[in-house]
């Protein structure tokens, strides 16, 4: 029998699997799953939590009531012009104590859903502007009121423009749910890192933890090319 098939064939598959860094991914897997789910859990709250931010704020800062715009223009500018870092460690060492005993996972969902909100808003802000304006007037002259108008028929439209940029925002939030290992919630990142100080193998364990998050990312990006392609046929 020729030697060739074992040295080209299993020989090569036992050294590959011999290897520390890929016995360690494997062994730890599930560990890494747990995280990543733990960050889905977090963006899935952000996401939902920030789209109810985001179209208030958008509103409020279309609003003609100068209280309620100021309020929207603050909160926007604020999350949008600092650092979600510092938003993290400002809200969990400083703002959060005071007002409740916040575990890291809540405390990564309130912030993470201040940030996506303020985002939102301005996705929101200018998906009602690009409605063309005489929606509003056709609207309003069968009746209805300015509240109607925007619930009936304004925003079913600007939904439909706004659902690419939404996308986007959304994956832009599981990717920074990552920052949150800094206050020691135990999301993908953070047992990445953990595993990196048990075991020291940088390629195998951070490539691992990067095609976890490829892999999500992909799939609601794909998943977000879908809604679009049906919103866009009816």
């Amino acid at each position: 029998m020729s030697p060739v098939p074992l040295i080209f064939g299993s020989n090569i598959i036992d050294s590959f699997l011999a290897i520390n860094g890929l016995q360690v991914v494997i062994k730890n897997l599930p560990y890494l799953l747990e995280g990543a789910v733990l960050t889905l859990q977090i963006t899935t709250l952000s996401v939902l939590f920030g789209m109810i931010l985001g179209l208030f704020g958008g509103l409020f800062k279309l609003a003609k009531n100068p209280i309620l715009y100021a309020i929207s223009t603050a909160y926007i500018d604020f999350f949008r012009g600092t650092p979600l870092y510092v938003q993290i460690l400002l809200l969990y060492f400083g703002i959060l104590p005071l007002l409740l005993d916040a575990t890291p996972f809540v405390a990564a969902v309130i912030v993470c859903s201040l940030n996506c909100g303020a985002y939102t808003a301005e996705i929101v802000r200018a998906g009602i502007q690009a409605v063309e304006k005489g929606q509003m007037e056709a609207a309003r002259s069968l009746g209805m009121t300015n509240r109607q108008a925007m619930s009936y028929v304004i925003l079913p439209q600007a939904y439909k423009i706004v659902i690419p940029p939404l996308i986007n925002e959304f994956i832009a939030v599981l990717k920074d749910t990552s920052l949150v290992a800094v206050i020691s919630a135990e999301e993908l990142t953070l047992r990445g890192k953990l595993l990196y100080s048990a075991y020291f193998e940088a390629a195998w364990i951070w490539g691992a933890v990067a095609l976890v998050y490829f892999i999500m990312t992909k799939t609601l990006s794909l998943l977000g090319d879908y809604v679009e392609r049906r919103m866009a046929t009816e």
